[in-house]
């Protein structure tokens, strides 16, 4: 995962749960995937302009 292992991946949820707390951490879990899947969507949807030209040069 990003190169890291499992100790180093202890370390950082140990150091989120002291900043954040653990009732925090499921509620930022849930933004950051909600933000993830938004910006995907975002992505896959075609841009309009993008296809007017392809269409026009066809």
């Amino acid at each position: 995962m990003f190169g890291l292992g499992w100790t180093e991946v202890v370390i950082i949820l140990v150091v989120a749960i002291l900043i954040f707390g653990p009732k925090k951490i499921p509620e930022l879990g849930n933004t950051l995937g909600k933000t993830l899947r938004g910006f995907k969507d975002e992505m896959d949807k075609p841009i309009d302009g993008v296809e007017q030209e392809e269409d026009t040069q066809a």
